[in-house]
């Protein structure tokens, strides 16, 4: 994020806020883990690939893409559709059977419904447990990461904040709802600070996980 908290522009384009050093990082973060998760919101604007780029890591893994699509928005010109990595798209019930007819039958592309109105991270937590995958990366949106947070299904939170200002109003790292009073807060606490080019590394762990 950006000095004053920011995490893409005031109408939700792209920023480029980490430095080199930090994509590697991120790279080598994505590598060790078993799944990488987005929100929808995320995969509309920016489109990524959430693989593990052969430049900063050599013979990466292809960890399983994961997409929060509650309301079965995605495109089916999605990069995340592509037959490189194996691809779980997360919907609720009554958007299963819409999300299966606009992308087809494309390689690698599971579709799997969890919950009604909203997906159900606890039931995809649980599906993904079954399936091998130990670690997951969160790298948002702001909406999906306060899911994670408001669960209490996260471990570590790790924020690079770089070295420039945007001003405005505009995303956050964690949005959604947010807490509508004190007690509805997640207490976090700092495990290390890491001085980096272009900006700084924190590392927190909530405070009381449920």
């Amino acid at each position: 994020m950006t000095v004053d908290g920011k995490i893409a522009m005031p109408d939700g384009a792209r920023l480029t806020i980490s430095s080199e050093e930090d994509f590697e990082r991120v790279h080598r973060l994505r590598n060790s883990c078993d799944a990488i998760l987005l929100g929808i919101n995320t995969i509309i604007h920016d489109d990524p690939s959430l693989l593990v780029k052969d430049t900063f890591i050599k013979n990466p893994r292809r960890p399983l893409r994961i997409v929060l699509d509650s309301n079965g928005r995605i495109s089916a010109k999605a990069t995340v559709l592509d037959n490189r990595s194996k691809t779980l798209i997360a919907v609720t019930k009554t958007k299963e059977s819409k999300v299966l007819r606009k992308i087809g039958n494309k390689k690698n592309i599971e579709v799997k419904a969890f919950g009604k109105g909203k997906v159900d991270l606890k039931g995809l937590l649980a599906h993904l447990v079954k399936r091998g995958v130990r670690a997951v990366m969160v790298e948002g949106g702001g909406e999906t990461i306060w899911s994670f947070l408001q669960g209490g299904f996260v471990d570590e939170m790790t924020l690079f904040v770089g070295n420039m200002v945007v001003g405005g109003t505009g995303p956050t790292p964690a949005s959604g709802e947010g807490a509508r009073k004190v007690s509805q807060t997640v207490l976090m606490e700092l495990v290390s600070v890491q001085r980096m080019p272009g900006g700084v590394l924190l590392r927190y762990r909530p405070k009381n996980r449920r």
